[in-house]
């Protein structure tokens, strides 16, 4: 699969790519897409949240009313959950949502999400390039000559470029991440993906084993 190079101006540099089908080509697996971005939302959950039940509520244990003879049900104690600030039944505990998936599988999602943008035509390649220092005007200039101003972009790139991640940093729509940083939600949560040239040999390296 041929993929033309631009620059940071949108323009082609007359250079092509070849995108390996093994990654970029496969008939995608929606289930294994699932599976991944089902484990990425659920290693987002805090799991911290916590409700008193009956044995954990402050409180007289004192049996409130008589047994017989009320005319009314019998009840034991004002911290039983029929009462107000009474226990809750099976309330929330504190725990982890996170579970395993194994390696193939999620490299199979991966893939399935690259092939996915592939077929909607939504992987853009750009040649390398760097900010002398921090400069979100000059990102936002890329953005702009490559069509994504007012679109969900995800950058990948070969290696740290701190610059570049820093410029942007304040914008909502596009994300910046290393090709060992990613992730299926994060290439499906994005309208479009921008290749940087040296991203691909990393991210063919990792995902054709």
């Amino acid at each position: 699969m041929e993929v033309k190079v631009l620059d940071i101006n949108g323009k082609e540099t007359g250079r092509k790519v070849n995108l390996d089908d093994t990654v970029f080509a496969i008939e995608p697996n929606k289930h294994a897409v699932y599976l991944d971005v089902k484990q990425y939302l659920a290693n987002q959950r805090q799991g911290t949240h916590k409700a008193k039940e009956r044995a954990e509520v402050a409180g007289s244990t004192r049996k409130i009313k008589k047994q017989k003879g009320t005319g009314t049900a019998r009840a034991g104690s004002k911290k039983s959950p029929l009462f107000k600030g009474g226990g809750t039944v099976f309330g929330p505990r504190p725990r982890s949502y996170s579970f395993k998936l194994n390696k193939n599988l999620k490299r199979l999602a991966r893939k399935s999400a690259f092939s996915l943008k592939a077929q909607e035509s939504n992987i853009i390649v750009v040649e390398d390039f760097t900010f002398e220092t921090p400069n979100t005007k000059k990102f936002i200039n890329v953005l702009s000559s490559l069509g994504l101003e007012n679109k969900k972009s995800l950058f990948i790139l070969g290696d740290a470029n701190k610059n570049v991640y820093l410029s942007s940093r304040n914008l909502k729509t596009t994300s910046v991440v290393n090709s060992t940083e990613l992730s299926t939600y994060a290439i499906l949560n994005a309208k479009s993906l921008v290749l940087l040239e040296g991203s691909i040999e990393t991210i063919e390296a990792n995902l054709s084993k």
